[in-house]
C-alpha cells in the first residue's frame, strides 16, 4: 500500500508536468507571429558567449569527456556559412550517460534557466540548426561507445553510434559483404543527424529514406531519461524521432537494416532537351518492378563544354556525335541513373542496362557511361569536395533550398522556376528525381507532399563571398525567396526538406495535420523545449513573469 509522503509526491510531480505543457503551450502563442530568423545576406552572428551563463552545477558534473568554455567557436560554424551563434559551452561526451547527465541537469533546473542543448554531428546544418546559442552544445562525434557490431544471419543489421560517420558505416559493412540499403548523397554525415531528418538519394524510390530502415534506436529525451525504442517498443517515440528535427531526443545509438552489397556499378548519364520527357521516363523507372538501383536527375542552364566535362570520368557512347553536341544557352535535363552487380553478372548487367535505356525517349548522342566500385560510387561526392576544398570554395556560405514538390505540380513548378528564376547552374548542381511515397513510413515525424508520387528539387549552390553579382549570397537568397514565393502565391503543395521557417504560423503549415501530434511529443520528451533550439520550432518555457 503507497504511503501518504508516495501520494503527495506523485500529485507534485503531476502538477510540475502540466505546469511545464502549460509554459511550453504558452511560449508558441506567444511567439506565434515572431520572426526567428529573417532572410538576410549578412551572417548573423551571437554576441560573445558568456560563460557564466553555465552555472557551477554543470561544471562541477563528473563526466567522463570534457566540458569546454574557451573552445567554443567551432561550434557556431555549420556547412551553410550563414548562421553563427555562438554557445557557452560544449561537450565532448565519451559516454551516453555523459549526454544524459549535462540534459538532466539542465532539466532539473527547471524553467527558470535559460539553458538549452543541441547536438552536433559533422557540422553540416545549412541554417544553424546544430547550434545553441548561448546554450550548450554537444558533439556528437566524440562519444565513445561499444564498437559497431554486426547481426551477419537473417535479417541483417549494424549497430552504431549515433555519432558515427556513414563512410564508415560503409567500409565495415563491405567486410562483411553487406551495405545499408539507403543512403545520402554526400557520406560524411552523422547517423543521428541524417535520422533527424530523412536520408534522401537517389535509391529512395526503391528503399524509402534513410528513415525507413532502422529497426531500433537508442535516445537520450529532453528530461535526461535514455530509452531504447523500435516499432513494437516506445513506438511513439521511436517513429517521433526519425524525420524529428531533434526535437524530442538525441539519437546516441541505432541499429540500422542491412543487404548483400554488390562489387561494381554501371553508372550512366544522358540528357532531354523536353521536360515532360524527361520526367515522363523518371516516373517510369521509378514505378518499374526489375529498374535501376539507383536513379536521380539535375537540370542544366546555359552549361558551356557540358559533354567535354564528362569524359573525365565518362565514356560517351559516340564521342564523335557527342563532340558535336552543343549545351550553351540551353536547359538541359539530365537522367543519373545506376545498376549494382557482380563481376560475374557483368554479361546480364548489360543486358539489363541495354533493355532499360531502350525503354526511354533521351538524346541519343549524349549516352555516357562508367563502371566503378560500389565505394567510388557511393563516396562520389567525396571527390568533388576534394577538389573545392584545395580551391578554397568549401567553407563559403551554402544557401541550399530542398524542396518536395507533388507530381501534379512540377511542371508549373519548373515552367516558372527553370529558366526564369534560375537562368544559371554554373553555381552548383540542381538535383530534380521523384519517389514514391508508397516507400516512407506514414509514422515518422517526416512530412511529405500529400500525393504518391513526389519531386525532391534541390537547390544545391555555393555564394562567391565577395560577390554582389549573381554568384553571391544576397543574390542568391533572394532567388530562393523568389522560389518560395511562387510556391506559395500558386499553391504548389510543397514541403521544405531539412527545413528552415521564420514563424511558428509557417511551422503548423509545414507540419498540417500532424502539428497537434508533434506539439504532443514535444511537451512528451521534452517539456521544457530544451533540445535543438536551432530548429526554432519552439522556444524553451520560462517561468511567468
Amino acid at each position: 500500500m503507497n504511503s501518504p509522503l508516495h501520494g503527495l509526491l506523485k500529485q507534485k510531480n503531476a502538477v510540475i508536468r502540466f505546469l511545464m505543457v502549460f509554459l511550453l503551450t504558452f511560449n508558441i502563442n506567444k511567439n506565434k507571429h515572431c520572426c526567428f530568423n529573417h532572410l538576410s545576406a549578412t551572417p548573423t552572428e551571437s554576441p560573445r558567449s558568456n560563460s557564466s551563463l553555465i552555472p557551477s552545477s554543470l561544471e562541477v558534473l563528473r563526466l567522463g569527456g570534457q566540458l569546454s568554455l574557451d573552445d567554443i567557436h567551432q561550434a557556431a560554424n555549420d556547412f551553410g556559412n550563414i548562421i553563427h551563434l555562438l554557445p557557452s559551452a560544449v561537450i565532448h561526451p565519451k559516454s551516453v550517460s555523459d549526454i544524459s547527465n549535462i540534459i538532466k541537469n539542465i532539466f532539473n533546473m527547471g524553467p527558470t534557466s535559460g539553458l538549452t542543448v543541441a547536438a552536433r554531428g559533422h557540422g553540416h546544418s545549412l541554417q544553424g540548426q546544430a547550434q545553441a546559442d548561448q546554450g550548450v552544445v554537444i558533439t556528437m562525434e566524440s562519444l565513445q561507445g561499444p564498437k559497431m557490431y554486426f547481426h551477419t544471419e537473417d535479417m541483417p543489421y549494424v549497430d552504431v553510434s549515433g555519432g558515427e560517420l556513414w563512410i564508415n558505416i560503409l567500409n565495415e559493412s563491405l567486410k562483411h559483404g553487406l551495405s545499408p540499403k539507403s543512403w545520402t548523397d554526400y557520406l560524411y554525415l552523422t547517423v543521428g543527424g541524417t535520422l533527424s531528418n530523412a536520408g534522401i538519394s537517389g535509391q529512395a524510390f526503391k528503399y524509402g529514406p534513410q528513415i525507413n530502415n532502422i529497426y531500433q534506436l537508442e535516445v537520450v529525451t529532453g528530461t535526461g531519461e535514455v530509452v531504447t525504442c523500435s516499432d513494437k517498443q516506445n513506438a511513439d517515440l521511436f517513429y517521433g524521432v526519425l524525420g524529428g528535427l531533434g526535437q524530442f531526443g538525441i539519437i546516441t545509438r541505432a541499429r540500422i537494416s542491412l543487404k548483400p552489397a554488390p562489387k561494381m556499378v554501371k553508372w550512366i548519364r544522358v540528357l532531354y532537351s523536353d521536360f515532360a520527357v524527361f520526367t515522363k521516363d523518371q516516373e517510369h523507372l521509378i514505378s518499374s518492378k526489375d529498374s535501376f538501383d539507383f536513379i536521380e536527375g539535375f537540370v542544366l542552364i546555359n552549361r558551356t563544354g557540358l559533354l567535354n566535362n564528362w569524359r573525365s570520368s565518362f565514356n560517351p557512347k559516340d564521342p564523335l556525335e557527342a563532340s558535336l553536341f552543343n549545351s550553351e544557352g540551353k536547359t538541359l535535363f539530365c537522367l543519373e541513373v545506376a545498376k549494382y552487380f557482380n563481376p560475374k553478372e557483368i554479361a546480364s548487367a548489360n543486358q539489363k542496362v541495354r533493355s532499360l535505356l531502350s525503354e526511354l525517349n533521351y538524346i541519343q548522342s549524349t549516352l555516357f557511361q562508367s563502371e566503378v566500385s560500389y565505394m567510388d560510387f557511393l563516396n562520389r561526392v567525396h571527390v568533388s569536395e576534394i577538389k573545392l576544398r584545395k580551391k578554397g570554395l568549401w567553407e563559403v556560405p551554402h544557401p541550399w533550398l530542398n524542396l518536395l514538390i507533388p507530381k501534379s505540380r512540377i511542371h508549373d513548378f519548373a515552367q516558372e522556376v527553370f529558366g526564369k528564376i534560375i537562368t544559371d547552374t554554373s553555381s552548383g548542381p540542381l538535383l530534380i528525381y521523384p519517389v514514391n511515397k508508397s516507400r516512407w513510413n506514414s509514422r515518422t515525424s517526416m512530412v511529405t507532399p500529400e500525393e504518391d508520387v513526389f519531386y525532391l528539387v534541390a537547390f544545391l549552390f555555393s555564394a562567391t563571398p565577395s560577390s554582389t553579382g549573381p554568384g553571391g549570397l544576397e543574390y542568391m537568397l533572394a532567388q530562393n525567396k523568389r522560389i518560395l514565393n511562387f510556391c506559395r502565391t500558386a499553391r504548389i503543395g510543397m514541403k521544405q526538406y531539412l527545413p528552415h521557417y521564420n514563424s511558428q504560423e509557417e511551422w503548423e503549415v509545414h507540419f498540417g495535420t500532424q502539428w497537434e501530434a508533434f506539439v504532443r511529443k514535444k511537451s512528451t520528451y521534452d517539456p521544457l523545449a530544451i533540445l535543438a533550439p536551432g530548429q526554432r520550432i519552439f522556444r524553451k518555457a520560462r517561468a511567468l513573469s
